[in-house]
């Protein structure tokens, strides 16, 4: 018997507003409230109702046989709350199943994990208290940003007291190991690995509605076939919740595929369906994996360069966690909400210059025509936040000095 992990990323930025310039020293709202609330609302209609709708109905009909994971950002939550409180809602009612398992991640979907041990571990607490307030749930297993994985990002996330972690199963790391097993981290062995099996992800996540693919269409009992096919113990499928009605639209059949997926898995007799914590306790680690150099689930490479892949980046990336300190010094709510936005991942993915292969997917809600103007709104943006930084931090010196004389 084989156990499917079914594993949903949920995640919306708070994307900025045109910044110019001239902005500077002025106006500091940094944020497109109308786009934010526009793509939330629009993605709500048609994945995440829709998508949550059918996911408790067949937990329902299959009676606690079929479950599912998930890692929603504490931005795609703090949406839910402003823009689509009826989605937070739908997410609850499937918390209340019992079937349904919430992961820890970073709070803001950052990459704290390469910039600062503190900060990341900020962001995780952050995080882990958000889902048990809403889910009710605390976080034993962690995903991080984009499936972010090192040894030393492992072994952070164990000292934290998490037990099991994703990652994504990349061929260069991999080797000819199969990613359908359980694996330890390889500094802290306690801590388990489930490793995406990236095939049959994406034959759902990108290749479900292409045409030209030599396997299209995909059908539910083609799909299971495959799945009995594998050899190993665990198959994980880890994709973006938006897969369903919004990169694949529900024209595409992905709903009807979803919906007869779980019958058709349960009837073979060789299929089950468990959540990413107890996927990963029901097995042994085969094997210690080694991954010294970061990677990801992003674009071919699987490495995050689509992040921390040109000078721009990692200027912006620089100049940014430089300012760490004085947030922390001046432990102002309105400077921590700012901070916390502006570390989110995708600020840095629209200034990537990768646009072979992966440009479709560099694409998606992408506000900016080029990477220089994505870097330019950015830089913009954190300038006259560094600017408003530096005149608090005097005037708190100031107001203190003052209160010593």
């Amino acid at each position: 018997m084989k156990t499917i992990c079914l594993y949903f990323q949920v995640h919306q930025p708070l994307r900025l507003r045109k910044y110019r310039f001239f902005n500077m020293g002025k106006d500091h709202n940094y944020l497109d409230d109308l786009t934010n609330q526009s793509i939330m609302q629009k993605v709500a209609r048609l994945c995440y109702l829709p998508m949550n709708s059918l996911l408790l109905n067949l937990i329902k009909e299959h009676k606690g046989a079929f479950k599912v994971s998930f890692s929603i950002t504490g931005t795609a939550i703090d949406q839910f709350r402003e823009y689509a409180p009826e989605v937070l809602e739908s997410f609850k009612e499937l918390a209340k199943t019992g079937c349904v398992e919430f992961l820890a991640e970073t709070y803001s979907h950052s990459l704290a994990s390469l910039a600062d041990k503190d900060e990341f571990v900020r962001e995780v607490k952050a995080h882990t208290a958000l889902i048990k307030k809403e889910f009710g749930q605390k976080p034993t297993a962690f995903r991080n940003t984009e499936l972010i994985y090192s040894d030393q990002i492992g072994q952070m996330v164990a000292e934290m007291g998490f037990k099991t972690m994703l990652a994504e199963g990349a061929r260069h790391v991999m080797g000819w190991k199969s990613p359908d097993y359980v694996y330890a981290n390889a500094i802290d062995q306690k801590l388990r690995l489930l490793l995406r099996n990236y095939k049959l992800s994406d034959d759902i996540a990108f290749r479900f509605s292409n045409q030209g693919w030599s396997e299209y269409p995909l059908t539910t009992d083609k799909y299971v076939d495959w799945l009995k096919g594998e050899n190993g113990e665990v198959l994980n499928l880890f994709m973006d919740y938006e897969t369903f009605g919004e990169h694949q639209w529900a024209e595409t059949g992905i709903f009807d595929f979803m919906r007869a997926l779980p019958a058709a898995a349960l009837a073979s007799g060789e299929l089950e369906f468990g959540t990413v914590s107890e996927t990963a306790a029901k097995y042994q680690p085969v094997a210690v994996l080694y991954c010294p150099h970061a990677m990801s689930w992003a674009d071919e490479e699987r490495d995050v360069t689509a992040w921390l892949g040109n000078e721009l980046q990692n200027e912006a990336f620089a100049k940014l966690y430089a300012q760490k300190d004085k947030v922390r010094a001046l432990k102002n709510a309105d400077y921590e909400a700012v901070w916390n936005f502006l570390q989110t991942s995708d600020h840095f993915y629209y200034m990537a210059t990768k646009w072979f292969s992966d440009g479709d997917v560099h694409s998606y809600f992408n506000p900016y025509d080029s990477a220089y103007e994505a870097f330019i709104n950015y830089m913009n943006v954190l300038s006259d936040f560094i600017n408003e930084l530096d005149k608090a931090t005097a005037a708190k010196k100031a107001s203190r000095k003052k209160a010593n004389a």
